[in-house]
């Protein structure tokens, strides 16, 4: 009997247990942050920025970062609807409201005209999210950015290995964060980034990193404020640094499995990640959406899934719907609204070969089954 098929998984070999288990051995005392202050420097070569922290979650790296924009209690910070909470949640961390505004319905990322019109006289920031390694229309929003004088930040969680117009992503913003949570494209179990060419910016988050420790204090366990504490640690590191000198191998392993699945729907009356003239896509999560006007139930076909041994995964919910203290930006968010119920992730490990995908595919064809003809023109 075929095994199952998981959604998602890491690839870990001997390359990264070695380095682990160095880490283990010897990583204390006075080695206790070699690991962190290597990856640190590879992450910072990789994605060609000047200054990188290794934290214990994107999340965690969301958080610092905004705080040391001055985020705060009656700011407000645009983002999209469509969202892993993750990112809303570091602004209402900081007592600030997430003002949630509609997405493109191609790329699945922020409006950047529906950011725009969500303005305000106390916008601090724009979070513009990778949505499963799509990328957000970056030319738009830093244009956008620069003519209001409002700071637009990258959440890179799902798109390390997406670029665009040759620039990585999580590097064109004021700041850049990513995730190496166990399910993405590279793990260190839990553990996040944050990114910035900002001088300035890196100082004070670096100092807020640190239980609000400036790098020159000269007194033992002074700190300037109250700061975080979300530091990765060097044994995750050393994880990492194995998994950055794999990293070319494992975004082409994704994106191997985005391609087989895209030839293998082809006639279906689905979109999926969309990679437009000039882009990159990471291809993180391999995600279906389902015309309009066909048959199609989402919950269902995740039960077929799970009856055949294969994990589907739902598209993230409308933050508006959520336990989420924000409001909605000008227009609401109709294209969120009517995404998420049509759309679903597909399994995409890195070893997932093409026996898996076409096993994902059959169940994908029967739940749809009878449409392909009829809607040949809906899908083209």
């Amino acid at each position: 009997m075929a095994g199952r098929i998981h959604y998602a998984k890491p690839s870990i070999t001997d390359l990264e247990i070695g380095y682990a288990a160095d880490a283990v051995a010897h990583g204390w005392g006075e080695r206790c942050y070699e690991w962190i202050g290597r990856f640190e420097r590879l992450f910072r070569e990789h994605l060609g920025v000047g200054h990188a922290i290794a934290t214990s979650s994107c999340t965690g790296a969301l958080h610092m970062g905004l705080a040391g924009l001055g985020v705060g209690p009656g700011d407000e910070v645009i983002l999209a609807d469509i969202n892993w909470i993750a990112s809303a949640a570091p602004v209402v961390h900081l007592g600030a409201t997430p003002v949630l505004i509609d997405v493109l319905p191609d790329t699945w990322c922020i409006d950047p005209e529906r950011a725009e019109a969500a303005i305000g006289p106390r916008t601090k920031a724009i979070i513009a999210v990778h949505l499963y390694g799509n990328l957000c229309d970056m030319d738009a929003l830093l244009d956008l950015g620069r003519r209001r004088g409002i700071p637009v930040v990258e959440d890179a969680a799902e798109a390390i290995g997406s670029a665009w117009r040759g620039r990585p992503a999580g590097s064109l913003g004021r700041f850049g964060t990513f995730s190496f949570h166990g399910t993405k494209t590279i793990t260190t179990g839990e553990g996040g980034m944050f990114v910035t060419d900002d001088e300035a910016l890196h100082e004070r988050v670096q100092m807020l990193s640190n239980h609000g420790r400036s790098a020159s204090q000269t007194r033992q366990f002074w700190p300037d404020t109250v700061g975080f504490k979300y530091k990765m640690s060097n044994v995750e590191a050393a994880i990492g640094c194995g998994q950055l000198e794999r990293i070319d191998q494992l975004v082409a392993a994704k994106r191997r499995i985005l391609a087989a699945y895209r030839t293998r729907l082809a006639g279906l009356p689905v979109r999926m990640n969309p990679e437009p003239p000039g882009t990159v896509n990471g291809a993180w999560m391999p995600t279906v959406v389902v015309a309009e006007g066909v048959p199609f139930d989402r919950e269902t076909l995740l039960a077929e899934f799970k009856a055949a041994d294969i994990d589907g995964r739902v598209f993230f919910w409308p933050l508006s719907g959520l336990a989420v203290p924000a409001r909605l930006g000008p227009g609401g968010a109709p294209v969120a609204a009517a995404l998420h119920r049509r759309a679903v992730n597909l399994p995409s490990y890195h070893d997932l070969d093409d026996a898996g995908i076409d096993r994902v595919c059959r169940v994908l064809e029967r739940h749809l089954g009878g449409c392909r003809d009829r809607c040949d023109a809906v899908a083209a």
